[in-house]
């Protein structure tokens, strides 16, 4: 870990890999939790990063934290959000051709795998999810939607994420979702959060 000042009161703690930050973030919301983490305003992880902010003495934590025996990420302590989804989306065709199977191969080992919220960011709502073995990567599209209608379920690099509202975006789209994301009205207002499990659960048969 590279712990790196930000500011007069934060942290941002870069990490080798995704799954070194979460287990990081887990930490962090464990301790919290337990009260052993005091000052501390916001818990933020991003793909291989951890942003603490709140700190009085950044640096002097920053030493402290060199010392934690970091346990790897614990399972979900959260409930499973299930995610009905319609494979139909207009590059399951081409996301099927890279993957070497049939559209409803796709849909099968996407709906199999077992995902977690790695971070969230991009607009609200949106939940970057990890999950599927790597052979199943797939690149950005070269040229993005000018509109990516809200519900879509999308496929980049290693994530899988779901637009919570319509907006520009280059994920290879693979099917669609009435799940709402965000909703000001909700408490919480997203439906996904850091560390959150998820299943995708196939609406119609395969």
């Amino acid at each position: 870990m590279r712990p790196l000042p930000v500011g007069e009161d934060a942290l941002l703690v870069e990490c080798a890999s995704g799954e070194e930050a979460g287990a990081l973030h887990a930490e962090l919301l464990r301790r919290r939790s337990e009260g052993t983490l005091t000052g501390v305003t916001e818990i933020v992880p991003a793909a291989r990063t951890v942003l603490l902010r709140g700190l009085t003495e950044p640096r002097r934590f920053a030493t402290l934290l060199a010392q934690w025996d970091i346990p790897p990420m614990p399972p979900a302590m959260r409930e499973t959000v299930e995610i009905p989804v319609r494979y139909d989306g207009p590059d399951l065709a081409e996301v099927a051709s890279m993957w070497g199977v049939t559209t409803g191969e796709v849909a099968r080992i996407h709906s199999q795998a077992r995902f977690r919220v790695a971070f969230c960011g991009f607009a609200p709502g949106f939940g970057y999810l990890t999950g599927l073995p790597e052979r199943y990567a797939v690149p950005r599209m070269a040229t993005p939607r000018t509109a990516v209608p809200a519900g879509s379920v999308g496929l980049a690099g290693a994530y899988t994420g779901i637009y919570p509202r319509s907006s520009p975006g280059g994920w290879q789209l693979i099917g669609t979702t009435d799940a709402v994301l965000w909703d000001p009205a909700r408490e919480p207002a997203a439906l996904l959060a850091p560390g959150t499990p998820v299943r995708f659960v196939a609406d119609g048969a395969l």
